[in-house]
């Protein structure tokens, strides 16, 4: 194993129960628009992580994936939402559903702007080294900007990771939602049978690289977009 630097995985795992908690609240959020106060009353439209927290998908899957290198999952405690209270059902469970990955491609992309702007006035260079440092601050700059710059690496990708993984369309990911929404009432029907396995498949998709495969492409256009 790799030598492990144990103030990056601190800064990860920060970003990541943000990342996650914001995704979470988008969800609930979203659904309170359409109807539903059934995540604000669990508690579940704040920033705060506590309530988001899964102790086996936030916690021991995530430290797992860190420490062994095994592509494993990492998930939030979903929420908990009433379709009877939605106004116009299929409009919301596609909005509701999509409102995650949407914020955190929000994220993303203002993560995005800061890192630009900073490459562009030369606080920070190119590195390009997954998974942690992307960017490294300029020589001769205070030390915060170190610990400053393995965030922002992060945030970015952490956050097109999660943004474009949850738009697959696989139970139970979001994307799933989505698409069965679209799909017409008999294709939902027989896509809705592959739920009891979706999870089998997505450890099978992540272990045959298919999702890196997706990722990747993605990752360096915009890693492009930053360094031109």
């Amino acid at each position: 194993m790799e030598d492990i630097n144990i103030g990056n995985v601190i800064l990860w795992f920060v970003v990541f129960l943000f990342s996650l908690s914001f995704h979470e609240a988008a969800h609930a959020w979203t659904s309170e628009k359409f109807g539903d106060d059934t995540g604000r009353l669990q508690g579940r439209i704040t920033l705060n992580p506590i309530p988001h927290i899964d102790p086996i998908g936030t916690i021991v899957f995530p430290l797992l994936m860190i420490f062994t290198s095994i592509p494993l999952l990492g998930w939030a405690k979903p929420v908990q939402t009433n379709p009877l209270l939605w106004r116009d059902k299929t409009k919301a469970n596609i909005s509701v559903s999509a409102a995650g990955p949407i914020s955190n491609f929000i994220l993303a992309t203002l993560t995005f702007i800061v890192i630009k702007v900073l490459l562009m006035s030369g606080t920070l260079v190119p590195r390009g080294s997954l998974p942690y440092e992307l960017f490294l601050p300029a020589e001769g700059l205070p030390a915060f900007m170190a610990p400053l710059a393995v965030i922002l690496s992060v945030m970015l990708m952490l956050n097109i990771a999660l943004g474009v993984f949850n738009l697959i369309p696989i139970p139970p990911l979001d994307g799933s939602h989505v698409l069965e929404s679209l799909l017409p009432p008999e294709m939902s029907a027989a896509y809705a049978q592959i739920r009891p396995y979706g999870f089998l498949l997505l450890i099978g998709l992540l272990y045959l690289g298919v999702f890196r495969g997706i990722f990747m492409p993605v990752m360096k256009v915009v890693y492009g977009l930053l360094t031109m």
